[in-house]
């Protein structure tokens, strides 16, 4: 078993018998959006690589932060929102993510309850967030076909081009 499905694994039993005590989005950063990005190969202890409360002000919009910024070669490549693990992924939240993914120069956006990761493309127009996700992850059910797509996010594999490949089929 490889470390990434190791980390999933521990992960994914941390959000079966304790999600009911994950009921504030820090509880949900905090027990499952740090350990995926450190299973990923990213330094959550670097604020320079992994960006927490990062700001991404829209217009007429002061004090706009998204919970993650993902820094890769110099360049905010992923950001990640989170809610607590009780709500449910809906439209209002996607249009708080697309007011970030708007003004930065990010390639995925990612909205998480802690349990279910959606991961978002810019295929239908360019820097305009699509309304359906290209991926779709269940930290408490997944595969090895999830596994080799979130492969591609780890930060030694990171690249933008077989990602929006994957994302386009």
């Amino acid at each position: 078993m490889s470390t990434l499905e190791e980390s999933l694994r521990a992960i994914s039993d941390r959000v079966k018998s304790h999600s009911s005590t994950m009921t504030t989005e820090e509880a949900v950063k905090t027990a499952v959006v740090l350990p995926f990005l450190r299973s990923l190969g990213y330094d959550v202890f670097d604020p320079s690589e992994v960006i927490p409360e990062y700001t991404a002000d829209a217009v007429g919009k002061k004090g706009e932060k998204v919970d993650y910024a993902i820094k890769i070669d110099n360049e905010i490549r992923i950001l990640i929102e989170c809610k607590p693990i009780s709500v449910g992924l809906e439209k209002k939240h996607l249009d708080q993510l697309y007011r970030y993914f708007s003004v930065t120069n990010a390639k995925f956006p990612i909205l998480t309850n802690g349990r279910t990761f959606n991961f978002y493309p810019d295929l239908e127009a360019l820097n305009k967030l699509d309304t359906r996700p290209f991926f779709v992850f269940d930290v408490t059910d997944f595969n090895s076909g999830v596994i080799s797509e979130l492969r591609k996010f780890e930060k030694g594999n990171f690249d933008v081009a077989a990602i929006l490949a994957t994302a386009e089929r």
